[in-house]
């Protein structure tokens, strides 16, 4: 009598169990709210699976099972929790299999004790154990895996799939795993082997698209690092060129001493020294943007220095959203890209690149274009190159862009590589 009320009160615990790790699964969060819900659930599923005892009595209970309990659970965590469809099946599926591990532990305490009353004690101090670690440990893993994407949601789901047909179907439809039939025995490590291999072959992939990602990522990384040198570089030109301002009483000093001994010679030589030194040093004005004048200033030389014309046409108000750095990576990858595109061109006289910018509404707006002697190839509607060690530029330009909810074109026309954003 004993054992039989105990063997009942096992099934509640059970029920109870799969129920709060379903939900823990599902992702479900644990306010007051939630718990009190929950609670209810299982207060609720308790009762309909008591009245199914007492109707039918617990055979066929539990082959009503999957009906009474296991879909009405899942369309709660669709309808009511807001949970996706294949996300509530398999975090249900996932609770029916943790169901397992305390059922193992109450068959062996039974075994090893000779009772009965033993496996329905053992069976509920497990599920009590099981519960901490699953809850501290396993859910918030799980969970998130699930929701990386269909296809591992799927994957994932499959195992705890196979273990529940399999476990209904030779254990409590039939008893053809307690026969002994050798196709039912050698299922389940079957099932697993294979799973096992697709986990492999799906986890080398992940991790290969991880490596690849993290390259691109310290790829990018180092872009900036180099975009914030250069800044630098031409800030401290910059300020070179305000020193050099700032010491004309010097030099007209030394001039003035010249004119007093009438030394022309070392006038012009000295006047042609400055000169020099002050182009040198001191950025051409295309706008209001100080940023943006040191940037095109340095590539404007560079392009000269590359026998490549570069015309540039620049609107810009004095304040832009995006930070220096961003301006000079984005700057910089695209003259640098279009400057290496011309450098090809073996008719110095088709050097051309083309460069207008303004604002309007708030946004920066960028149209650049420059000649190229092989035609680019496009993939996704992005330029890509077979050199090794490029084409981190452009991805480094639309992470910018895309940064501040901006639009961007590649494009060809005309004999023309046009780079078109507006952000």
């Amino acid at each position: 009598m004993i054992a039989a009320t105990i063997g009942l009160i096992r099934f509640g615990f059970s029920l109870i169990f799969g129920i709060t790790v379903s939900v823990l699964f599902a992702g479900i969060e644990q306010t007051k709210k939630n718990r009190f819900i929950t609670g209810l659930l299982c207060f609720l599923f308790l009762f309909i699976q008591t009245f199914c005892w007492r109707l039918v009595g617990i055979d066929l209970t539990s082959k009503l099972y999957p009906l009474i309990v296991h879909l009405p659970l899942i369309f709660l965590f669709f309808f009511y929790f807001k949970r996706p469809l294949l996300l509530s099946t398999v975090s249900v599926l996932f609770g029916y299999l943790c169901c397992q591990a305390p059922k193992w532990v109450g068959f062996l305490a039974g075994s090893l004790l000779k009772s009965q009353l033993a496996d329905h004690i053992f069976y509920i101090i497990a599920v009590f154990i099981f519960y901490i670690l699953i809850k501290k440990y396993v859910a918030g893993s799980v969970h998130r895996l699930l929701n990386t994407s269909r296809k591992i949601c799927l994957f994932l789901g499959g195992i705890p799939f196979f273990y529940y047909a399999f476990d209904y179907i030779t254990t409590i439809y039939t008893d053809t795993l307690y026969m002994g039939t050798k196709w039912a025995v050698q299922f389940m490590p079957s099932i697993v082997s294979i799973f096992y291999l697709f986990f492999i072959v799906l986890y080398y992939a992940e991790n290969q698209k991880q490596l690849v990602l993290q390259r691109e990522l310290d790829m990018l990384d180092a872009q900036l690092r180099l975009a914030q040198t250069e800044f630098a570089t031409m800030q401290q030109l910059q300020q070179n060129a305000a020193s050099y301002r700032h010491d004309m009483r010097h030099h007209f000093t030394l001039l003035q001493g010249l004119a007093t001994k009438e030394n022309i010679t070392g006038i012009k030589e000295y006047l042609s020294t400055a000169q020099s030194d002050m182009d040198a040093i001191t950025p051409l004005r295309f706008c209001e943007n100080e940023t943006v004048n040191l940037i095109l200033s340095a590539y404007v030389a560079k392009a000269k220095q590359e026998d490549t014309i570069l015309n540039v046409e620049a609107r810009l108000a004095d304040t832009l959203l995006f930070r220096d750095t961003e301006l000079c990576s984005l700057l910089s990858n695209s003259l640098e890209n279009a400057i290496h595109a011309c450098e090809r061109i073996p008719d110095r006289g088709k050097r051309i690149i083309l460069l207008r910018m303004y604002s309007k509404n708030n946004k920066l707006c960028i149209d650049l274009r420059n000649r190229y002697q092989e035609e680019p190839v496009f993939q996704d509607g992005l330029p890509i190159t077979k050199e090794k060690g490029h084409g981190f530029g452009i991805k480094s330009i639309v992470k910018i862009i895309e940064k501040h909810g901006g639009v961007y074109l590649f494009s060809i026309k005309e004999e023309w590589f046009i780079f078109q954003a507006t952000a």
